[in-house]
């Protein structure tokens, strides 16, 4: 769904899947409709996949976000079902980094205010408002993968960095942790957020923070729409306590391009909007392509879950004499492995490797097995109360 990049085809080619497009969002019914038949959905980050597809389709073994975030997955619906969901934390980094950066300076520097007036036909030259970065503080909230590289640029630009996180990080370079989001917005002249998905951020920014905000300080959201209020940060730029705004996320975004766009924030001054191409540069999406894939890949063929979202990372080597791979997801409850691997036993198949993993209520094991497999053993083992879902994969390559 959603176009991600074309690479993303030849290595799910490779693993013995056929390749479906579609090449935008599709609504809850839409969505149920179109998964007849298929075992690996690969989204962007319009499509919602909820409880009730993931129940109306059982067949269904994995979805891949060909994206950072995976708010728009039910998560624990997925795991209650047994469907592995991958993402890519890592892979649009820099291009969302290099975004931040440009809208930085170009804030400052109140360019598309400028560039404007001369596309109205207005030479309007004037050094008011406009400052360079250098010496100025960078106030990053949130410091995971894009908040720390950002703080390492910002840094050699000649900026500040101060941050605020509710994790203890190591800070890079010159930066400087503060114990507190006020503390940030009180000395920052740019305040950047970059947060994941989790519900407990929703909401997390509105007028109260705007409040704390430094008199004529920036402001970028590049992580999430749902984090922040627009309406008051929309009062606060019209009342000039906060001198510019960049955002790249929304509350409601379009499911499509070319579809109507509404907000609070069109048409105020120096506020740049961008349509979430935060990652969409083409090295971020050939990398996030290449990464998806190549989980969902190695899911389906050999049951690896190495960084799965919801299951337990597991990545067991098979050896020269596996014969079969089972995969098999079950509740965390205790006694499981011992009840599988005596069902084995009793049945004379011979274990030849084998790996466990827990995750809150979900286990995963895979098991290696150097003998035929009796179909009264993979029954017995498929009708355990605790079996979430079992597959069988035939001589899994190294």
């Amino acid at each position: 769904m959603e176009n991600p990049h074309a690479n993303a085809d030849d290595i799910l080619t490779s693993s013995g899947l056929e390749i479906v497009r579609v090449p935008h969002a599709l609504t809850e019914d839409e969505l149920d409709e179109a998964l007849d038949g298929v075992e690996i959905l690969g989204i962007r980050s319009q499509t919602r996949v909820t409880d009730r597809v993931l129940r109306n389709h059982p067949q269904l073994l994995a979805v891949g976000a060909f994206s950072i975030g995976v708010n728009q997955i039910d998560i624990k619906a997925a795991t209650t079902h047994g469907v592995a969901v991958f993402n890519a934390p890592f892979s649009n980094t820099r291009s969302v980094v290099e975004l931040a950066v440009a809208e930085i300076i170009a804030m400052t520097r109140r360019l598309t205010e400028r560039d404007k007036s001369l596309h109205d036909g207005v030479w309007y030259k004037s050094a008011s408002g406009s400052h360079e970065v250098r010496g100025r503080t960078l106030g990053i909230v949130g410091y995971g993968n894009i908040g720390s590289q950002l703080s390492v640029i910002a840094e050699a630009l000649g900026m500040r960095v101060i941050f605020y996180d509710t994790s203890e990080k190591l800070a890079l370079g010159n930066a400087q942790a503060r114990s507190s989001l006020r503390e940030v917005l009180s000395e920052a002249d740019v305040v950047t957020l970059h947060v994941d998905g989790r519900e407990g951020n929703a909401g997390m920014f509105g007028a109260e923070q705007f409040a704390q905000m430094k008199e004529g300080a920036s402001f970028l959201n590049l992580s999430r729409g749902f984090v922040v209020d627009y309406a008051a940060l929309a009062e606060r730029i019209k009342d000039g306590s906060i001198s510019g705004a960049s955002v790249d996320v929304f509350p409601k975004e379009p499911g499509a391009n070319g579809e109507q766009f509404e907000s609070e924030l069109r048409g105020l001054p120096n506020v740049i909007l961008t349509p979430h191409i935060g990652g969409s540069t083409i090295e971020a999406q050939q990398n996030i392509g290449t990464f998806v894939a190549g989980k969902l890949g190695r899911y389906y063929r050999h049951g690896v879950t190495d960084l799965s979202v919801n299951l337990p990372r597991l990545a067991l080597e098979p050896t020269d004499a596996t014969r079969h791979r089972i995969a098999y997801v079950h509740r965390n409850t205790p006694g499981v492995l011992a009840l599988v691997n005596q069902t084995f036993a009793e049945a004379g198949a011979n274990i030849e490797g084998q790996i466990l993993g827990t995750a809150a209520q979900t286990g995963y094991v895979i098991t290696d097995i150097s003998s035929e497999i009796p179909v009264e053993a993979l029954a017995a083992i498929n009708s355990m109360e605790d079996t979430i879902r079992m597959r069988v994969l035939s001589r899994p390559e190294k």
